[in-house]
């Protein structure tokens, strides 16, 4: 019981820092592509690649607090399913290219942030 009350704060907590950190992004940035949603999920992305990475090698993080941050504050913060809505939407309004855009730098970025924070991890 008290893991999955972990997962709930820690899953409050990522929904806060995904809609304060990716308004942030959208008043930055503007609205003509997703870059909030963007941002978080390449954040979420390095995050997961860190934690998991450190985690893993490292008596420092408990297992429980590793599912706190992954499946709790990480689950929340990043979000597929706006990613695929506003690329869905993107689509829609015909902005093909744009669309296309989204889903090849939100993988690659997600890829390639994934892998620096397992290689940052592995540094320490």
């Amino acid at each position: 019981m008290e893991q999955i009350a972990l997962i709930a704060v820690f899953g409050a907590l990522g929904c806060l820092a995904r809609y304060f950190v990716s308004g942030w992004v959208y008043d930055l940035l503007g609205r003509s592509f997703p870059y909030g949603t963007f941002a978080v999920n390449i954040i979420g992305a390095f995050l997961i690649g860190f934690i998991m990475e450190f985690s893993l090698r490292s008596a420092l993080v408990s297992p429980s607090l590793r599912v706190a941050l992954t499946i709790g504050f990480l689950g929340g913060l990043t979000t597929f399913s706006t990613f695929s809505f506003e690329t869905f939407r993107l689509i829609e309004d015909g902005a093909l290219l744009i669309a296309f855009g989204n889903i090849m730098a939100s993988v690659l970025a997600c890829l390639l942030c994934t892998w620096i924070g397992i290689m940052a991890a592995r540094a320490l």
